[in-house]
């Protein structure tokens, strides 16, 4: 597997959202993923994606219906 670029996923994630806080982390237990951060909050998971050659990143967010209320 090669070596995600995170650095430039973060570079990515924050020019598609128009922000500059987000920040990825890496987990204590996988090293196929990343925990995304806006400031202290937690936002979702960056996973590393190779099939076939081609790398991709995928991004998953879960949004909680309390949270749509706010």
């Amino acid at each position: 597997m090669a070596k995600p670029d995170w650095k430039r996923v973060e570079a990515h994630l924050n020019k598609t959202f128009g922000a500059s806080d987000l920040k990825l982390q890496s987990r204590k237990t996988d090293d196929d993923s990343v925990e995304v951060y806006k400031g202290e909050e937690f936002l979702g998971l960056v996973y590393l994606d190779e099939d076939e050659g081609e790398t991709s990143y995928i991004f998953e967010m879960a949004i909680l219906d309390i949270d749509l209320d706010s």
